[in-house]
């Protein structure tokens, strides 16, 4: 097994231990390669969840550009909720965690089809 697959049965294991679902592997596995070279770097592969400005990013880069969703309080209100799912004392939030339970939140699985 590689690096990436590593880091795919470390989210696997987040979402399981961590936020109580059991993962589409396959879909984890699409989200965690779209997430690029950012998922092995200390700083980029985690989502800081007390920066209102890396929150932004999230929503910006990922809810509307990457699956096409309009912009709306309805965004926040979903990373908000996967924050709170993740647990928000967890230290790291995974980045390919995070965008696995929003893609999930908005039915937007097709996106990796």
């Amino acid at each position: 097994m590689g690096k990436r697959d590593d880091l795919i049965a470390k989210y696997a294991d987040d979402l399981q231990s961590k936020c109580g679902m059991t993962p589409d592997m396959d879909l984890l596995t699409k989200v965690t390669i779209g997430c690029g070279p950012a998922i092995y770097n200390a700083d980029s592969s985690t989502v800081a969840a007390g920066q209102p400005a890396e929150l932004e990013t999230v929503k910006t880069n990922f809810l509307i550009k990457k699956l096409g969703l309009a912009d709306g309080p309805e965004l926040m209100d979903a990373i908000d909720a996967v924050i709170e799912t993740y647990g928000r004392s967890e230290r790291n939030k995974y980045r390919a965690v995070v965008y696995y339970m929003l893609t999930k939140h908005f039915g937007k699985e097709a996106v990796y089809g």
